[in-house]
C-alpha cells in the first residue's frame, strides 16, 4: 500500500519502540517522515535505512513549546507542509497517590499531555490547510485504572479525552483526531513488564490473543487511523489490546 504518497508526517517518539515502528511504516507506504525525539543516537537508528530524500530527524523536547514550534516550522518547510501528526512521545512511573512526589507527577504530564498539547496546537494550522489528521497514543490507563500507576494512569485518561474535544472542534474544519489504546507492548519503556514472568503469566490470563502487542501492531493501527480508510473515523480512542478491554475482568472458568 502506498496510502501515504506526498504526504508529510511528524512522529514524536521516534527514537525507539511504537514511535520508531511507526516512522518505518509510514515510509514504508510513501510518506515524507520527521521523526522527533530527544534521543539523538536513537533517531539515527531510526533512520538509518530510509530513504534520506523523504526522512529528516530533528531533536525536540516536546514539553517546550518554543522547541515544538521550532520543529513544527521546520518540518512544513522541510516538505512544504504537514498532513498527519502521531503524538506518541511518553513516560511512564509507578506510584500511588501517597509515594508519587508532585515534581514527579508534573513531570509526566508535560511529556505525556503537555507536549501533545504543544504538538497539536503548533501543528493545528497546517494540518488545517491539508485537511489533515492526527493520531495520539493514549492507553487502556487511558480507559481503566490501573494498580500503583497514579500519574501515567491521570495523563492517559487526560489524552483520552484530549482526543474527544479536539475530535468535536476541529471534525467541522476537516481535520479528525483519533487515538490508539494499547495493553502491555514489548518496547523498552514496558521491559520491565513484558520480561517479567510472574507479570507475563496474569497479562496472558487476560489476553484474548495470548501474546504481547509489538510496536508493529501498534504503528499499523496508527496507520489506519490516519488514512483515508478511517476517513469518517474521529474522537476514537481504539484500543489496540489482544482482547483485554473485551473482558470484564472476572477469571476463567
Amino acid at each position: 500500500m502506498q496510502r501515504f504518497e506526498t504526504k508529510t508526517v511528524v512522529i514524536t517518539g521516534a527514537a525507539s519502540g511504537m514511535g520508531r515502528a511507526a516512522v518505518h511504516r509510514f515510509s514504508q507506504e510513501g510518506a515524507n517522515v520527521v521523526a522527533l525525539d530527544i534521543d539523538e543516537a536513537g533517531l539515527k537508528e531510526t533512520v538509518e535505512t530510509l530513504d534520506p530524500a523523504r526522512t529528516a530527524t530533528q531533536l525536540c523536547d516536546t514539553s517546550d513549546e518554543a522547541a515544538v514550534k521550532t520543529a513544527i516550522d521546520t518540518a512544513a518547510r522541510t516538505f512544504g507542509g504537514i498532513d498527519i501528526l502521531i503524538n506518541n512521545a511518553g513516560i511512564a512511573v509507578q506510584g500511588d497517590v501517597e509515594t508519587t512526589d508532585f515534581e514527579t507527577f508534573r513531570k509526566v504530564f508535560a511529556v505525556n499531555v503537555d507536549g501533545y498539547f504543544l504538538m497539536a496546537k503548533h501543528a493545528m494550522p497546517f494540518l488545517l490547510k491539508s485537511g489533515g489528521a492526527i493520531v495520539m497514543t493514549s492507553s487502556v490507563s487511558g480507559i481503566g485504572g490501573d494498580w500503583n500507576m497514579l500519574a501515567y494512569d491521570a495523563s492517559k485518561g487526560a489524552v483520552s479525552n484530549l482526543v474527544r474535544a479536539m475530535a468535536m472542534d476541529y471534525g467541522p474544519r476537516g481535520v479528525r483526531v483519533n487515538a490508539i489504546a494499547p495493553t502491555a507492548t514489548k518496547t523498552p519503556l514496558a521491559e520491565g513488564t513484558t520480561e517479567d514472568p510472574e507479570i507475563t503469566k496474569a497479562f496472558m490470563d487476560r489476553l484474548s490473543i495470548r501474546r504481547y502487542g509489538t510496536p508493529e501492531d501498534m504503528a499499523a493501527a496508527m496507520a489506519f487511523l490516519a488514512s483515508e480508510d478511517a476517513s469518517y473515523i474521529t474522537g476514537v480512542i481504539l484500543p489496540v489490546d489482544g482482547g483485554m478491554s473485551a473482558s470484564n475482568g472476572q477469571p476463567r472458568q
